[in-house]
């Protein structure tokens, strides 16, 4: 009983930092609007990212907790660590200032974690 209740924690602490992921992917978005708008945006999406890259670590980290202790599937952790392959392109590609690229992953990326919150 006790390990089935520890197994449902771990799962919502995944839905959590997927549900947070796609909130920062959203979040960046919208400062990607106000950076092209207002003189702080800059400021704002370069925060954001940072934010955004931590998010998918978390999703990583609770991914392998969900698999590893309780003997869950091992599909999350490739999931997430594909989201972190993702986000790094993400970030390389926001250094770089290649919008034609950077802007539909961005999409992409959203897309995906939307859908990852939707199977979980």
């Amino acid at each position: 009983m006790a390990v089935q209740a520890t197994a449902r924690r771990r799962f919502s602490f995944l839905r959590i930092a997927i549900a947070l992921q796609t909130l920062t992917i959203f979040l960046q978005a919208v400062s990607a609007g106000l950076l092209l708008t207002a003189s702080y945006g800059e400021t704002l999406h370069s925060a954001g990212a940072r934010v955004m890259y931590g998010a998918s670590m978390l999703y990583l980290i609770a991914a392998v907790l969900a698999w590893r202790p309780g003997g869950g599937p091992l599909t999350p952790v490739w999931h997430a660590s594909g989201f972190l392959v993702l986000a790094s392109a993400q970030v390389v590609l926001g250094i770089a200032h290649v919008p034609s690229v950077h802007l539909p992953l961005g999409v992409l990326m959203f897309g995906l974690s939307v859908l990852a919150l939707a199977r979980r």
